[in-house]
């Protein structure tokens, strides 16, 4: 594990609160995030900080993520029915945790068992060969069949193959924008149904469209969540 992630997760909503300030504010990254914990003890001892620091920076006039715009995606998160983990408690994917930089926080909705099971990702072309996407559905299914939580990002062609092939065992898409985003619009359904079995998850947040630089950062969630990454066809 990264040697700066923080020991214990937030301890209370107050708390929870603070790091979901704190990973919202401008110029924070996951590092970053880690770093200032280590630093300053608890996430409101690092957002006190933070207009310091960007000062010696060179940053004049820096704010932290404000209070209110944390509640409010609190707020947003709950109406979606979705659920904020916080690194170092039970419900976080233990996997996901030893990688360089692991989110802080997870968006979640839908069913948190599946994150029980041993997980494959499938993933590959969006513009796949229907080939390529019946195997990649077939592939799914028998990995379900055999105990696996089938991991994706829910895009069309060899994603989207892989969520249906997988459905009914359950199978996780995480998202390159919130949770409560479904994206592309063609898949809408498909990721309304993976609540019931599966689970969307992501660390952006609520309310956000995915854009092109969220993907790469989505696809190492994908990575860190599974024992295998298989590339059906790229």
């Amino acid at each position: 594990m990264f040697s700066l992630h923080p020991l214990t997760p937030p301890l209370n909503e107050e708390e929870r609160l603070s790091w979901l300030r704190l990973i919202r504010s401008r110029k924070v990254g996951t590092q970053t995030f880690y770093r200032l914990l280590k630093d300053h003890g608890t996430a409101s001892g690092a957002l006190d900080a933070l207009p310091g620091i960007a000062t010696k920076a060179g940053i004049e006039g820096y704010q932290s993520f404000s209070q209110r715009a944390a509640s409010a995606e609190l707020r947003a998160g709950r109406i979606a029915g979705a659920r904020l983990i916080a690194i170092g408690e039970q419900a976080y994917p233990p996997a996901l945790a030893e990688i360089r930089d692991p989110p802080p926080l997870l968006w979640m909705i839908g069913n948190e068992q599946v994150l029980a099971r041993p997980m494959i990702a499938l993933v590959g072309a969006r513009n796949a060969s229907s080939l390529a996407t019946r195997m990649a559905r077939r592939l799914a299914a028998e990995l379900a069949d055999a105990g696996f939580a089938v991991v994706s990002g829910l895009a069309r062609g060899i994603d989207a193959a892989a969520h249906l092939g997988a459905l009914d065992g359950g199978t996780i898409a995480v998202m390159g924008g919130g949770v409560d985003m479904l994206y592309p619009a063609e898949n809408a359904d498909l990721g309304r149904r993976i609540e019931a079995t599966g689970l969307r998850l992501g660390e952006a947040p609520m309310g956000l469209q995915p854009r092109a630089r969220d993907f790469p950062r989505r696809n190492r969630i994908v990575s860190g969540l599974s024992h295998a990454v298989v590339v059906v066809e790229a």
